[in-house]
């Protein structure tokens, strides 16, 4: 594992070198309880899928990463779009990556693409959210109730340095009245790179309206409803998603 210092924050990550000449750079996004470790052989895979050098960090306080010294709020992923992303992109001299994000990673992108519609040569979402939904609020509640009953704290505890914070920063935020509000879709009308959409039909935490907006604000975007996938395509649908990946690099890098 990698170090490097952005914004005062010392943050873990992992860089997968290129094997094709020519290629863009990749970077990964992760889930909103998620981790370098959690990707688990997924990066490694995606790497040699597509060529491309891959870059995947923990976003502060998540993994092995220092976390901000002031509470989360609303905006959490609008700070990591708008101020880290791009922080990080400059301290790692990478030009034009092509994005990839799952969960709040995918939220995190669609806002970077929105707020820097020139920076992004593409970006590949999977599971994203841009507004909350009666089924993102039920499924979060199912996953305190399995927090507070299982084992799962032990679990997820490996891959964090503090995981308690983790989760209740994400349970929290997401359960709390005034989140109900957060909407990005605004954002999706500014994005001017090409878009790839992925959800699975059994999202235990969305609809599919979700990627339907997206389809519908961004021209050319390109939106896959994945059967038998739940909110992780990268694990229930791993063979179709780095297929679709490797397909959408060749398509917008014309390598």
């Amino acid at each position: 594992m990698k170090h490097i210092t952005i914004n005062g924050l010392r943050l873990e990550y992992r860089d997968f070198p290129a094997t094709a000449d020519g290629r863009p750079t990749l970077l990964l996004l992760h889930e909103g309880l998620g981790s370098v470790a959690m990707w688990r052989h997924f990066p490694e895979k995606l790497a040699a899928a597509t060529g491309c050098r891959l870059i995947a960090w923990s976003r502060a306080g998540y993994g092995g990463s220092e976390p901000w010294p002031e509470p989360r709020n609303l905006r959490y992923m609008h700070r990591e779009a708008e101020e880290a992303l791009p922080a990080l992109l400059a301290a790692l001299h990478i030009e034009r990556p092509i994005l990839v994000g799952h969960s709040d990673g995918g939220s995190i992108a669609l806002i970077f693409a929105g707020a820097f519609p020139e920076v992004p040569l593409g970006i590949a979402v999977m599971a994203p959210h841009e507004f909350v939904e009666a089924e993102t609020l039920a499924g979060i509640r199912a996953a305190r109730e399995v927090w507070q009953t299982t084992d799962w704290p032990a679990k997820l505890g490996r891959y964090h340095a503090d995981v308690g914070k983790v989760f209740s920063d994400w349970n929290d935020t997401w359960l709390s009245p005034p989140f109900a509000d957060w909407n990005i879709v605004d954002y999706l009308a500014k994005i001017r790179c090409p878009v790839l959409a992925m959800q699975g039909e059994d999202d235990e935490y969305a609809t599919m309206r979700q990627i339907e907006v997206i389809g519908e604000r961004v021209p050319g975007s390109q939106v896959l409803k994945l059967p038998a996938c739940g909110h992780s395509p990268h694990k229930d649908q791993e063979a179709r998603v780095l297929s679709e990946l490797a397909a959408f690099v060749r398509r917008i890098s014309g390598s």
